[in-house]
């Protein structure tokens, strides 16, 4: 029941939080564990899970004042990667004709506010998820072009965990660069 206690945590932080949602609500509903969702979205949605996991803890162990902190001119700063990825996570899904909520705003890519931040990363990580327990298995084989090239919906989702996962190699990188160990790593602190 953890994830319920996440959600009804989220669905309470959205309803305040207008700039990303605009005083939406977010309808949560029970949801089977990936462990009972059959083939690729099961294994999609225990990525999801793991992945939404250690974002959201690093962006929640990473300072506000670091927030801004980039490691060059030019390259993403700690609360550009985590606005991209909750961007990237309502974007890709056009790609299989799930659009983002009308409520949701591009303008989140220039939050630097740590709570706004990861209120919008919980966010689009909910929406991925209903996108997948959304999506039938027969779905999956549907073919679609992304960004040119010829895949299918599963294709989508697989890139979409990429991506996640590219950028939290990223934030981990950012987080020890800036003496923030990755909570899930301190047990062993390695």
């Amino acid at each position: 029941m953890e994830w319920y206690k996440r959600g009804m945590k989220l669905l309470t932080r959205l309803l305040f939080l207008p700039l990303v949602f605009a005083g939406a609500a977010v309808t949560l509903t029970a949801q089977p564990s990936p462990a009972k969702v059959p083939g690729f979205r099961g294994l999609f949605l225990k990525q999801l899970d793991d992945v939404q996991s250690k974002i959201v803890s690093l962006a929640e162990a990473m300072p506000q004042e670091k927030y801004t902190w980039r490691p060059a001119e030019g390259v993403r700063s700690i609360s550009e990667v985590y606005t991209h990825i909750a961007s990237a996570n309502y974007f890709l899904p056009n790609f299989i004709g799930v659009k983002p909520p009308a409520t949701f705003s591009s303008a989140i890519t220039k939050e630097t506010d740590k709570a706004k931040v990861i209120d919008a990363l919980k966010g689009s990580f909910e929406h991925l998820r209903q996108v997948a327990l959304n999506l039938s298995d027969a779905d999956l084989e549907k073919p679609v072009k992304l960004f040119g090239q010829d895949t299918t919906y599963e294709g989508v989702l697989f890139l979409i965990a990429n991506h996640m996962h590219e950028h939290l190699g990223q934030s981990i990188a950012y987080a020890r660069t800036n003496g923030v160990t990755p909570p899930w790593s301190k047990k062993g602190e390695n």
